[in-house]
């Protein structure tokens, strides 16, 4: 995208009283955003009003300059891994872009190739118990070794040990927050956040400067959860952020995940409460993995049940794989080969490739071999 077109989302997206749905509306209403800039600064105010623009909007938008988004655009290129990516960006995570308050733009310092990996959300209590530590960062690493990216929001406790989980599997985290993604909150986490940076991504729909503000953290949960193809939540008390997570996760028809603790643990009283409400009980990495392959676009092909009552002779251990299977099984070896490899030989997008591979591993097929790496099985 050029830097016009960044410069013109940048630039409506500062106007006070554009929020992400009224920034959508004016862009389909003109057509593209950079006719929207064009209309905010001479078209008439019906023509502004028939956009879904209320009065006091459409006087802000008249006073819309370039001035306010310099900070964002110097950090912008700052740095090769910083990244401003909008709506009509192919590098926008589509799961996200399919949520009814989807963030007009992201700020991204990191990888854009993993944003649209397949996805597992995990939060919890900020001051969890030592059990809650160590089911987050086990689950984590089993979950991003099995080619999940492990999604959270870079907090203290539950946040913090999930990244660190997945980071150790040398595998990508992806870590939302709710200040600019100039800054690190908290700073106990500068560290942890390089690594994320190095590995996977830290996004954010907040600009550039954005301090740590207390009304921003629930807003950012709903993105979290939208990135992901389900959420699980390890600890957390009856009212709680994690709980805020799990309540977007449903509104956007996600899985929830909870894992069952002592009813004598306060901090397991909200997974308790979400039990209660339906969400899924889990006790092991794999009862997600079970989950979430049901949700996932690729899928095996089925016998053909017309063809078994004619007694015809199929092999059920082997079953009829489509194309794309079949690519990604010719391009393995019985030695190990990553993800980037088999992407090159394929010539299939990465999400495809990892959502292949995650339903090749669930019927045993595959395995993880480390370090982004798998190996053919049969």
């Amino acid at each position: 995208m050029s830097d016009q077109l960044i410069e013109a989302w940048l630039s409506l997206y500062k106007v006070s009283g554009i929020g992400p749905k009224a920034l959508q509306s004016l862009v389909q209403h003109f057509g593209s955003v950079d006719k929207a800039l064009l209309a905010a600064k001479g078209a008439s105010n019906d023509e502004l009003l028939a956009a879904g623009i209320n009065n006091r909007t459409v006087n802000n938008l008249r006073k819309v300059s370039s001035e306010p988004i310099q900070k964002d655009l110097e950090w912008l290129n700052s740095s090769d891994q910083h990244h401003i990516i909008t709506l009509d960006n192919p590098a926008y995570p589509l799961l996200l872009k399919q949520t009814s308050a989807a963030p007009p733009l992201l700020f991204v310092n990191g990888h854009l190739n993993i944003l649209n990996d397949p996805q597992i959300a995990m939060v919890g209590s900020r001051n969890p118990t030592q059990n809650g530590r160590d089911l987050a960062y086990q689950f984590a690493k089993h979950l991003a070794t099995s080619g999940f990216c492990i999604s959270s929001g870079l907090a203290l406790g539950i946040d913090g040990f999930s990244h660190k989980g997945a980071l150790d599997a040398n595998a990508p985290t992806i870590a939302v927050i709710a200040t600019g993604a100039d800054r690190v909150y908290p700073a106990q986490h500068r560290a942890l956040a390089h690594r994320i940076v190095e590995q996977g991504a830290i996004i954010s729909e907040f600009f550039i400067g954005t301090e740590p503000r207390s009304q921003n953290f629930p807003r950012r949960n709903r993105i979290i959860s939208g990135l992901s193809l389900g959420v699980l939540v390890v600890e957390a008390a009856v009212k709680s952020g994690s709980l805020i997570t799990a309540r977007h996760a449903l509104e956007q028809d996600r899985e929830v995940f909870a894992i069952p603790g002592s009813i004598h643990n306060p901090l397991a009283r909200g997974c308790h409460q979400l039990i209660r409400q339906g969400a899924k009980l889990v006790e092991t990495a794999e009862h997600i993995l079970e989950e979430i392959a049901h949700s996932l676009e690729f899928q095996l092909k089925q016998p053909d049940i017309a063809q078994l009552e004619e007694n015809e002779e199929i092999d059920l251990s082997a079953p009829e794989w489509d194309e794309d299977y079949q690519n990604v099984l010719n391009a393995m070896g019985f030695e190990p080969i990553s993800i980037d490899q088999v992407i090159v030989q394929t010539g299939l997008t990465a999400e495809e490739v990892s959502s292949i591979l995650l339903m090749l591993e669930l019927q045993g097929h595959v395995s993880p071999s480390g370090g982004g790496s798998y190996t053919k099985l049969v």
